[in-house]
């Protein structure tokens, strides 16, 4: 499910789609990008953990193993992808790295591209057949109108593309601002946030099964044909020592990749679930990950829980594995805009109105660290709307910031005895070291 750009209502239609499919089929919904909050909706929409697919992250047999894995492991025979931007937008004005093109060719898929058809009827012919003859290698075998006036305005549309882009048309969704969705500062609210957000994707399937013509989509995506051949694996299995890994995951902290989840079990990890928010100790585990999130929104509550901040200090006392990342880092510091957090790190951190970093990230290690061996680079991504005040005791460093900002000074990831906490988010594919190394360092006696 592409986009012709941004906001053109690909994740109402992707997830209003996989909803109305899932009353019959088991569908594994996937998401292109370094997204945490779109697949929350896919998830709830059809039960299946949404599962993120990236050509920065992944070489081709990568996203191949991510793709057909997803399906495994939810037992399911359709793949719904829903991707960022338009088609074509990644890194580069010219290459497909990070682009959802560059999913497609690596899975061989047909791509169904969504277009704002506002005030368009033969122009809409016009974007697609630009969209075709830009890489005929990409299969763009259906389109879907949005925002379109009425009844007579979608089939002029129709025709147009139909006739003059020679791509067949499987529906119009009307104008209708009951289909919209709430926005916040790191984009749409996360729907584990809304049990409300349940109703409103029922909503969205239920406009989708009005007017989309799901027959001739199952159409296409059954003559899909088979996935191109290669795969590599996404990470590394070296830990045969069992450990237990607490995951600090709440309505704070919610910006996990499956992927690197699951890495942590295939190294022999139990993964502990638990609440900096709710509850009162770290539980017994022998290393802890906390994810990004929205700490800043939940600063007061977070503050006013001090015995988890004193276990979480202590945890570090104590040179048990910490890896953190951004809402994560921050939850480290000294304070998020004065409200008193875990103090790993002796230095305060506030938000800003303006993004501080938007970009994906390449990064090199100037020292062994429990993700990944001195010397090695990485790749992730960066997003975030906070700064640290490094006042006082200079910090150390893990990694040199080869692409992107970091905390400041092209440096970023703050170490201190067994903890580390980095702005920068990875996934696995991207780090194949990342699950093995921290799974290995909490199976060390410290």
């Amino acid at each position: 499910m592409a986009g012709t750009g941004s906001a053109v209502g690909k994740t109402t239609i992707s997830t209003g789609i996989m909803k109305a499919l899932s009353k019959e089929q088991r569908v594994q919904p996937f998401k292109v990008g370094p997204d945490y909050i779109d697949p929350t909706y896919h998830t709830m929409a059809t039960g299946h953990i949404s599962r993120n697919l990236d050509s920065f992250f992944m070489s081709d047999g990568q996203i191949r193993e991510a793709f057909e894995r997803g399906l495994k492991i939810s037992n399911s025979k359709m793949g719904v992808i829903e991707g960022v931007r338009g088609l074509y937008e990644g890194i580069s004005p010219i290459e497909d790295v990070g682009n959802t093109a560059s999913i497609a060719k690596a899975l061989n898929a047909p791509v169904i591209l969504i277009l704002n058809s506002r005030s368009l009827v033969k122009s809409a012919a016009a974007v697609v057949i630009g969209f075709k003859t830009l890489d005929p290698t990409i299969r763009i075998e259906g389109v879907i109108l949005n925002l379109v006036k009425n009844r007579k305005h979608y089939l002029k549309t129709r025709e147009a593309v139909e006739k003059l882009a020679d791509t067949p048309v499987i529906g119009g969704i009307p104008r209708d601002d009951a289909i919209s969705v709430e926005q916040r500062h790191l984009g749409l609210v996360p729907a584990v946030e809304r049990e409300s957000i349940m109703h409103n994707i029922e909503d969205w399937g239920r406009v989708m099964e009005e007017n989309i013509d799901l027959d001739a989509l199952i159409t296409i995506m059954k003559g899909a044909g088979k996935l191109p051949e290669g795969r590599e694996p996404l990470f590394q299995k070296e830990n045969k020592k069992k450990v237990k890994i607490g995951i600090a995951r709440d309505e704070v902290f919610t910006f996990y990749y499956q992927d690197n989840l699951e890495a942590f079990e295939a190294n022999h990890a139990d993964l502990v679930y638990f609440s900096p928010l709710h509850d009162e100790e770290v539980p017994d585990v022998d290393g802890i990950y906390i994810g990004g999130g929205y700490p800043e929104v939940f600063g007061r509550e977070l503050e006013a829980n001090q015995s988890m901040r004193r276990a979480m200090k202590k945890f570090h006392q104590d040179e048990r594995p910490i890896y953190a990342e951004c809402g994560g880092l921050m939850y480290l510091t000294r304070s998020i805009n004065q409200h008193q957090m875990c103090d790993v790190f002796g230095y305060n951190s506030h938000m800003t109105k303006k993004p501080q970093a938007l970009s994906y990230v390449i990064a090199r290690a100037a020292h062994d660290n429990i993700i990944i061996p001195e010397g090695e680079t990485f790749h992730g991504h960066e997003f975030h709307y906070s700064k640290l005040e490094l006042e006082g005791h200079k910090p150390k460093f893990a990694f040199e910031i080869l692409r992107g900002k970091g905390v400041t000074d092209s440096r970023d990831g703050l170490m201190s005895k067994n903890t580390l906490a980095s702005y920068v988010h990875t996934h696995v594919a991207a780090c194949p070291s990342f699950a093995s190394r921290l799974v290995k360092s909490a199976a060390t006696d410290h």
